[in-house]
Parts: C-alpha cells; structure tokens; sequence
C-alpha cells in the first residue's frame, strides 16, 4: 500500500483517527490476552536445576531472590558459539535498560544460555551489560523448555519448538564445506547470522530463543508460561519502534549486527 502524498491535514486527521479506533481495539484486546495469560495453569517444578552465577551454583529457586515471579529470557548462547546470537543480543539491549524497574515490583530477571559461565561474562562486558546472565551447562533446564535440541532429533525430524514439529534440517549442498556453507557471502539470512556467532547453521539452530515466567508459591517452584519465535516481538524493542517510523520494518535480510559492529562489517 502506497502512503497518500500531499494531503491536507484534515485528510491526515481524518485517517489518523480512524486508525486510532482500531489501535485502540488492538489494546483492548492486548489486555485481554494478558488476562488469560496470568490465568494459564501452573505446573510444578519437581526437577533439580542447577546454575552457575556470578555468585556461584544455584538452584532455579535460588533464581528468585527473593521475589515471587522470575522471567528468564532464553538467550541463544550456545557452548560452541564465539559469541552471542545477535538478535538475542538486539533484545537484551532493550532489557538491559528495565530490568531494575522489574526488580523493584517483585519480578526477578535472568538471562540464561548453554554456554559456560565464563564465556558468558566475557560477552557480557564486550556488550557492557549489567544484568543477570545464568550459565545452564550441564544440566537439562534448555532441554526441558524447548529451546534446545540434540544433533539426533535435529537430524530426525523431532524438534518441536514453539509447539510446532520441525521437518528433518537439511544437509549442507553436496561438495561444500562447512566453512564455505556458512560464508558471509550466501544470501541467506540464516546463514549471515550464525556466522555472526562463529558457527554454522545446524549449530547455531540447536539452540532457540524464548522467554518463561515462573511463580513462587508456599516455597515451591511452578511455571506459568512461555513464549517462543515471533511471540517474542513484543519483547524487541527496536521492532516496536520500527513499527512506528515512516517505512515500518523495511527490511531485506539481517541487517542489524552487535551494537559494537555497526560500521565495522
């Protein structure tokens, strides 16, 4: 659809007014799904996780600190990459700015990914983030939330992620090497971006983003909720304000980097 050009201001209002109306039905109905959201059933967690923090093992309790509410962001950060997933990254730089505010209204706030600890705070000053970022090696917590897959059931057909099975991943074209399948030359989205992470693409897609909520209640631990691929839109902060400027998204591929690349690649 082509934008009217030259139009009076009366037409402007006009039409602005009528998107209003519909702006608003589409908040009315946001809070409404909200709602259901909060409603959803609560299942109990019996398994024993176990983190490495900053401040050293913890439990998914430990998590809380001391709150009734934990939302973990599912940051693609797997053990083999170099660095982090750079949309994850695009993301964090939103939460990185608001996750205090959820501190204070009794909400705690991780971040947590497979690779291991000290990898993760390496990236973490490069990106000179202060949140809180959990290492999950070794243990099943990715797994059991969908937003890890085994070489096997990528292989097979049997990743089910947002609660959708997956077909078989393809094989890398006949002849070609993995350094080559993975060029920064391919037009490929996906490609482009696992090699921003130093992998290749069956590598990189072993891992996924998500977010989970979780809720403390009479000491023991229950998951409410989680999200996963474009349900996490309204969690990336640049696309809402992209959504907002006069060409909306207009995009062709991945062209957002780590916020320390921009002008170097």
């Amino acid at each position: 659809m082509t934008a009217m050009l030259n139009a009076t201001r009366e037409q402007w209002l006009a039409a602005r007014l009528d998107l209003l109306e519909e702006e608003k039905e589409l908040t009315r109905q946001s809070d409404a799904l909200a709602a259901k959201r909060q409603q959803l059933p609560r299942v109990k967690i019996d398994k024993d996780y176990r983190f490495d923090t900053e401040g050293g093992g913890a439990s998914l309790k430990d998590l809380f600190g001391g709150r009734s509410q934990l939302l973990i962001y599912h940051f693609m950060f797997g053990p083999d990459y170099s660095a982090g997933c750079p949309s994850c990254s695009s993301i964090a730089d939103g939460f990185n700015g608001f996750f205090v505010h959820l501190a204070n209204h009794d909400v705690a706030f991780w971040t947590v990914s497979r690779a291991p600890l000290a990898k993760l705070e390496a990236f973490k000053r490069r990106m000179d983030w202060s949140f809180s970022w959990a290492s999950s090696a070794g243990s099943d917590f990715n797994a059991d939330f969908s937003v890890w897959f085994s070489p096997e059931q990528q292989r097979l057909g049997e990743i089910e992620y947002n609660y959708r099975r997956e077909p078989p991943a393809p094989e890398p074209a006949a002849g070609k090497t993995v350094p080559q399948w993975q060029s920064r030359d391919s037009d490929e989205p996906i490609v482009q971006i696992a090699t921003m992470t130093g992998t290749d693409v069956p590598t990189y897609t072993r891992d996924r983003p998500g977010v989970s909520a979780f809720e403390l209640i009479d000491g023991g631990v229950y998951h409410s909720y989680s999200s996963y691929a474009r349900g996490l839109d309204g969690l990336w902060g640049m696309y809402q304000w992209l959504d907002r400027a006069p060409k909306g998204r207009n995009e062709a591929g991945i062209w957002w980097r780590h916020h320390d690349r921009y002008g170097k690649e």
